[in-house]
């Protein structure tokens, strides 16, 4: 696959977490931004996923996300879902967060105080761009 110019990387990083997992590969690799690590690193804190590394290789740097597997190799992700799009931008206010798969998944939303889980966000009494919904 040739490096072609991506329109929407969260959009490619979710594409890739999901078909890794489909093929039950132990890793998947993502071209490297800032608010691609800090996803990742929410959902490995959130136990969506195993490990998160940052592959330093200057500007192709890339981040390697260890994919987590129940104990019958079933994903742990169940769903990933891609909310506001380059062409569609979907912006929740902080009393309008939405509650994913009634409260068993989340939503990482992007907020003037970083980018946060919408638990986090209601916490935080902030709104933002709904990035992704996690089931």
């Amino acid at each position: 696959m040739g490096t072609g110019v991506i329109s929407d990387p969260i959009g490619d990083m979710l594409t890739r977490i999901r078909n890794g997992l489909i093929a039950r590969h132990g890793e998947v690799r993502i071209p490297h931004s800032r608010l691609k690590v800090r996803l990742a690193e929410i959902l490995v804190r959130e136990g969506y996923v195993e490990d998160v590394e940052v592959i330093p290789a200057g500007i192709n740097s890339e981040i390697k996300v260890r994919l987590k597997y129940a104990t019958d190799r079933s994903p742990v992700i169940h769903g990933l879902k891609r909310v506001s799009r380059p062409g569609l931008r979907v912006y929740a206010g902080r009393n309008e967060m939405p509650r994913v798969q009634g409260g068993l998944g989340i939503a990482i939303v992007s907020t003037s105080k970083g980018v946060m889980t919408d638990r986090d966000a209601r916490k935080a009494r902030v709104g933002g761009e709904l990035l992704c919904e996690v089931w």
